[in-house]
């Protein structure tokens, strides 16, 4: 199995585990409308290998993502923006379909892990959550910056954080913005292994997924099933109402003074207006 597409490569690394890598084109790997088309699509691809039992989801180059490219998203959120109320009530849609591959992770019947080195932003911690497991190197660094952009995060960061690091340490990271290091995401269980740089990180992946593959597929299906079963429709209900918020926040004058600050690389002045 090898897939290639503008955003993402998948490929069979190591049978009976696959490997989806972030290929941008964004810098930093950010994430954006390539992305957000083809990641369906290559998870159902994956899912359908009846010879692939685990999938390691990983960055290229030095970081895993830096979340939303919002210079690539640009036009379409301009489009629905200009659009009035009609735009308004596309924005749910619009993160819906954003979401659907991040769904397509959680719902799949492999195990996927999370290798995660450099940065990990925005989004990249909101598809990271939909992983199983999480393994960082020890220079890794994430942050949930949606606050700092007038953003509400909506493909996951605020239903599922909640159930891997605590409503406490989702409220901090949400509410701040603030950039936490790889230790400190091992405490408070972002992720659950360090390693020492990108080449053990490759090492301990692969262990990580071939250990999940030795398991029966049916039976880690099945678990996931059960554990999804707790938290999808929180995860649904949660995400559309945060989707909700934006389709109203990015109406407001704080919302074009942080794309004004981002594009000017400064910091935004809020007013609450």
């Amino acid at each position: 199995m090898h897939t290639d597409h503008r955003s993402l490569k998948l490929d069979a690394v190591h049978s009976p585990v696959a490997e989806l890598r972030l290929l941008g084109p964004g810098r930093g790997n950010a994430l954006g409308p390539d992305f957000w088309r083809e990641l369906p699509a290559a998870v159902a691809a994956v899912d359908a290998a009846a010879d692939i039992r685990a999938l390691i989801v990983r960055g290229s180059g030095e970081h895993f993502s830096y979340g939303l490219d919002l210079p690539s998203m640009a036009a379409e959120i301009g489009a629905l923006l200009n659009d009035g109320a009609r735009g308004r009530v596309e924005v749910p849609a619009l993160a819906e379909r954003m979401h659907r591959g991040f769904a397509a992770l959680a719902s799949s019947r492999l195990p996927v892990v999370a290798a995660i080195d450099g940065w990990c932003i925005g989004a990249g911690i909101e598809l990271i959550a939909a992983c199983d497991l999480r393994i960082a190197t020890k220079s890794a660094k994430f942050a949930l910056r949606e606050v700092r952009v007038g953003l509400v995060p909506d493909l996951g960061g605020l239903s599922r954080l909640p159930h891997l690091i605590g409503e406490a340490w989702t409220r901090e990271l949400a509410l701040l913005g603030d950039d936490i290091d790889a230790e400190t995401a091992l405490r408070i269980g972002l992720v659950t292994h360090l390693v020492e740089d990108s080449d053990a990180l490759t090492r301990e992946s692969l262990r990580l997924a071939a250990r999940l593959a030795a398991n029966p597929p049916l039976v880690v299906a099945a678990i996931k099933r059960s554990l999804n079963a707790r938290i999808d429709a929180e995860v649904t209900r949660v995400n559309r109402d945060a989707a909700i918020q934006n389709g109203l926040l990015m109406q407001s004058e704080d919302f074009a003074e942080a794309m004004r600050a981002f594009i000017e690389r400064r910091e935004a002045v809020f007013r609450g207006q």
